[in-house]
């Protein structure tokens, strides 16, 4: 059987202040995904820079990094077979214009404001998603949770923790 792969989910800010918004995308994530870790955050403008430090010297870096440290984000780790693909399918196209004109209940299509306030981020690949998660959850081995949990996280039992917003292995 295929093991779970994992990826990170990040709500941006405008997002996250959006009741609305945050409801709809809890409820598609816990519906499609297994949650494994979440957390709550304000990002400082040091720590957003350096997450986007790929960016540097393109016209929204400043506007992106300003962006996310001015308010709190959520951060998912998620898991699926094809988490990366069925997340960035979710999430719709990075442009906000496109999302709202060619898959316009995608939630990009559905609570995007502009490209830089496009809703969430995902990771692009498994390279990408080891490393994103690392950055933001430094505590959380993929290597001892793919050893020791994925097993129990793809075949169960697990219940859906909705204080944590996760899913917890059922003891």
């Amino acid at each position: 059987m295929q093991k779970l792969q994992l990826t990170l989910a990040i709500v941006k800010p405008h997002a996250v202040k959006n009741p609305i918004a945050l409801s709809y995308i809890r409820q598609a994530v816990k519906s499609k995904f297994v949650v494994i870790k979440t957390k709550r955050i304000l990002l400082d403008e040091d720590t957003a820079a350096k997450f986007y430090r790929e960016h540097v010297g393109k016209f929204f870096y400043n506007r992106l990094v300003t962006f996310m440290a001015s308010g709190c984000i959520d951060l998912h780790i998620l898991g699926h077979m094809r988490a990366i693909q069925m997340w960035r399918k979710m999430l719709g196209p990075t442009s906000v214009y496109k999302a709202q004109f060619q898959d316009p209940y995608c939630l990009r299509g559905l609570f995007g404001i502009s490209d830089t306030r496009n809703v969430a981020h995902g990771s692009d690949s498994p390279q990408s998603a080891e490393k994103e998660i690392k950055f933001f959850f430094p505590d959380f081995s993929m290597y001892q949770w793919y050893n020791d949990d994925e097993p129990c996280y793809r075949k169960g039992p697990i219940i859906f923790n909705s204080h944590l917003f996760q899913h917890v292995r059922r003891l």
